[in-house]
């Protein structure tokens, strides 16, 4: 119809296309680039010519132990491309047993054997070690004293205990530690959850500088590059993706220095300004894998926040095929208070005791400030009422529900685009 915008939402592996009033919706988008013709030179590229310090190889000497961090299975990085590079360029210097590939699961479950394949390839899994990290594991964590504000820091043992320690990840627009990738790979990625539950505690969260697109000042991220600096990355190699996952840029080289060349980068690409605040914000956690469970879409959530009227609607398009998930204590600690406001008042009285109670803080937040209504196939709608939020069926529905002067933002491809007034 004339009248009608047709836009196509990041939902699971498919999308889900929506009808919306024409002359009411803004849409708000990445900027589209398209990916690198020959993504794997460009990683070599970064690998070779890095934003600070020597190329990787002459910080690498035969016999040594190396320790790769990379994200795990709910994060888009394209390990299948970024760690055969990194392999490559340290062949016939490093041998493959003295190599081991750790999943920063930070306080996520194990990422499976089939999962493992899907990240990295057969060939990678079949010929490298790769190991899950366990923050739960104590014996698997070593002490490394207090850094930043405070925060008691137990990391990883194979890391610290790594000869070369190196990170890998991706950058982009982070819902309360500013960016992602760089130093995250460290920690939460590779910590105990004693250091997990400190730098996500109550008072970190509800800084008002622990938001998108913030790193200085923000107490969350400033404690987080404490820690990685503190207790030594020897290099770092991260990428900026575009909304199909391609690699659009690469950044290698010391870890404070490239991570800050990567986040300039994601925010000239990825946060866009509008003039006021919409009655409707339409949202989605940018597709699979991002969108695997409610606990993850809380960022799509927090990123539609930033430009809802109070009193609003959010509607956030998440396929959740894996629930809240069953584990952890997300889905718990979301049904514990009677409303959003009630779990805010718990959590500041419980200090940092829970594992999940940051996103549940920040799901509180939003939902403080206004409705908030999931459209999912996988969640029914008494599942989601023990959560505090809506069902939503239909969301074209739900949007001329609200009325027609209601004006009307979508963010199809969720916190990849961080809308800011």
């Amino acid at each position: 119809m004339a009248d009608q915008l047709s836009v196509r939402l990041a939902y699971g592996e498919r999308g889900l296309p929506v009808e919306l009033p024409r002359e009411r919706t803004t849409v708000v988008a990445p900027r589209f680039r398209p990916g690198a013709p020959d993504e794997f030179e460009l990683l070599l590229r970064a690998l070779r010519e890095p934003v600070a310090g020597p190329p990787l190889r002459d910080r690498v000497r035969p016999g040594q132990r190396v320790a790769v961090s990379l994200c795990d299975s709910t994060r888009p990085q394209p390990r299948h491309l970024m760690i055969p590079a990194l392999l490559a360029e340290l062949d016939g210097l490093i041998r493959l047993e003295d190599v081991v590939l750790l999943v920063a699961t930070g306080t996520h479950r194990a990422n499976t054997d089939a999962e493992l394949r899907a990240m990295l390839g057969d060939e990678i899994v079949d010929r490298v070690r790769v190991v899950n990290h366990d923050a739960r594991d104590d014996s698997s964590l070593v002490w490394r004293g207090e850094f930043g504000d405070g925060v008691p820091v137990w990391l990883n043992r194979e890391w610290v205990e790594a000869d070369v320690r190196i990170t890998t990840g991706f950058v982009e627009p982070h819902f309360f530690a500013g960016f992602s990738g760089g130093p995250k790979l460290v920690a939460p990625g590779l910590a105990g959850l004693g250091t997990v539950l400190t730098l996500h505690d109550a008072a970190r969260i509800a800084h008002p500088d622990a938001t998108w697109g913030v790193i200085e000042g923000n107490p969350v991220h400033d404690d987080v590059r404490a820690i990685a600096s503190a207790t030594g990355v020897d290099f770092a190699f991260d990428v900026i993706l575009n909304r199909d996952h391609e690699i659009i840029e690469a950044f290698g080289g010391d870890l404070l220095a490239m991570h800050r060349s990567a986040c300039a980068a994601a925010q000239r690409l990825a946060m866009q300004r509008v003039p006021e605040p919409f009655d409707v914000v339409v949202t989605t956690n940018s597709g699979y894998p991002l969108d695997q469970n409610l606990y993850q879409a809380v960022k799509g959530m927090s990123a539609a926040a930033k430009v809802v009227k109070p009193g609003g609607l959010i509607i956030c398009a998440a396929e959740c095929r894996d629930g809240f998930p069953d584990h952890g204590s997300f889905r718990e600690v979301l049904a514990s208070a009677e409303s959003p406001r009630g779990l805010l008042a718990d959590i500041e009285a419980r200090a940092n005791t829970v594992p999940d109670q940051w996103q549940v803080q920040i799901q509180a937040k939003i939902q403080s400030k206004a409705r908030v209504a999931v459209h999912s196939e996988h969640l029914d709608p008494e599942q989601l009422r023990s959560a505090h939020l809506a069902h939503c069926p239909d969301v074209a529905e739900a949007v001329l529900a609200e009325g027609p002067n209601a004006r009307v933002c979508v963010l199809p491809e969720g916190p990849q685009t961080i809308p800011h007034l």
